[in-house]
């Protein structure tokens, strides 16, 4: 860049930015509509009628009409008089004579009025075109305030909702009863919007989750076959003292094994076409499956429950899942309801499964974490049971719900839509 040139000029002693001019309010500018709006039609009226009247006043008088006509008819008396006349006809004279002295008289007064009244008219209309304005002024007022306040009022629940902060709840600002539908529908869309990104996320989280369980059970699976093998082949050939460590082995490989089992379960979704499938029927079958003899089971179905659309042995797992987490908590004695009943989601006919057992119960503060994965309370755990069973109620777009009270027992619900939603699929 030489130092001469202007852009060098320019880099040196860069020109200065023009000054920020804030455009005025949205209040203001309706203000300024709403009173031009008001005034314009009357200042034009005014000046319509006020140039109309001074034209029309002077024509209405008509005292240099009955100027020439009494200069004429003085004219006229003066010849007749002239000519002898009789009594009568001297009388009829001095009767027309006094008329049109008369109405000239009256003509002249109109004409004095007249000028004079134009001012007092003129300044009569300015001063009822102030009324007016300041009439109109009040009116824009309280109209703009009726409006913009509410929709400065809604701008700013905009940029609550595009930040994903929550709606505040206090006294709303004065409006049109349009507004109150308006927060009312703007109230509604952030909490469907707020749900719709908690389950994006939850999604995300589950999608990471399940990557991550894909590869831990791939990793584990692919040495514990030839680690069976080797037992098996070391047990043929073993001493009495090396079978003990055998054992031990053996038994820890089958527990790598059942782990490598829930990793990869809860690393994919539920697969195979979708059907109907009857909760009420599966809720019996299952339960009678996973609950021992020695806990009371007690299975309720309301009658004709209609059937919801999805994978019938992966609700089966998720079912069987929470039973064996029940029948845990009630540590071999106690008793296990299972309740199968209509109710609702969404708007829509659903399905809810409820498993409420006697047992230990859930602190409140642990309560919220039941269905992460890899998170238990219990030894020996995975933390796969119910965070599998949410997967598939998730799957199917259904709703997981926990209430537990600690030394009372815990309720687990599945809520699953009626209508055939497609679930996902592997």
């Amino acid at each position: 860049m030489l130092p001469g040139t202007p852009t060098a000029y320019l880099s040196r002693n860069p020109l200065p930015h023009p000054p920020y001019v804030r455009s005025p309010g949205f209040r203001t500018r309706l203000f300024t509509i709403l009173s031009l709006f008001a005034f314009v039609p009357a200042l034009a009226l005014t000046l319509v009628w006020g140039a109309v009247t001074l034209r029309a006043l002077p024509l209405v008088s008509g005292s240099a009409a009955w100027e020439r006509v009494a200069e004429s008819g003085r004219r006229a008396v003066a010849a007749v008089r002239a000519a002898p006349l009789t009594t009568a006809q001297e009388g009829a004279l001095r009767t027309h004579e006094l008329e049109l002295e008369e109405s000239v008289t009256q003509a002249r007064r109109f004409s004095f009025l007249a000028n004079r009244l134009v001012p007092v008219i003129v300044v009569s209309a300015l001063l009822a075109l102030a009324i007016l304005w300041v009439a109109a002024s009040r009116v824009a007022g309280h109209l703009s305030r009726q409006m913009s306040r509410p929709l400065d009022e809604l701008v700013g629940w905009t940029g609550r909702i595009e930040r994903g902060e929550p709606l505040p709840e206090g006294v709303p600002a004065r409006g049109a009863p349009e507004f109150a539908v308006l927060r009312d529908r703007m109230r509604t869309m952030a909490r469907e919007l707020a749900v719709g990104r908690e389950r994006a996320l939850e999604a995300e989280r589950l999608r990471a989750y399940r990557e991550t369980a894909q590869r831990v059970a791939h990793e584990i699976k692919n040495p514990l076959t030839p680690i069976q093998f080797a037992i098996a082949r070391l047990r043929r050939d073993a001493s009495e003292g090396q079978r003990d460590a055998l054992d031990v082995l053996e038994s820890e490989t089958r527990r790598l094994d059942a782990l490598a089992r829930s990793f990869s379960q809860f690393g994919r979704l539920p697969s195979g076409p979708a059907a109907d499938v009857d909760l009420a029927e599966l809720a019996r079958y299952t339960a009678q499956a996973s609950v021992p003899p020695g806990i009371t089971l007690t299975v309720d179905a309301e009658p004709a429950v209609p059937m919801v659309h999805g994978h019938h042995d992966a609700l089966q797992r998720a079912l069987s899942n929470v039973l064996l987490n029940a029948v845990d908590a009630c540590a071999g004695q106690g008793s296990i309801r299972v309740r199968v009943a209509r109710a609702t989601m969404d708007g829509g006919a659903a399905v809810c499964v409820s498993v409420t057992d006697s047992g230990t119960g859930i602190a409140a503060e642990l309560l919220p974490t039941i269905w992460d994965p890899y998170v238990t309370h219990k030894a020996g755990g995975t933390g796969l049971g119910l965070a599998i069973a949410r997967q598939t109620i998730l799957a199917h777009h259904g709703d997981v719900r926990a209430e537990s009270t600690p030394g009372t027992g815990t309720t687990i619900r599945f809520i699953l839509p009626v209508s055939p939603s497609t679930p996902e699929v592997a």
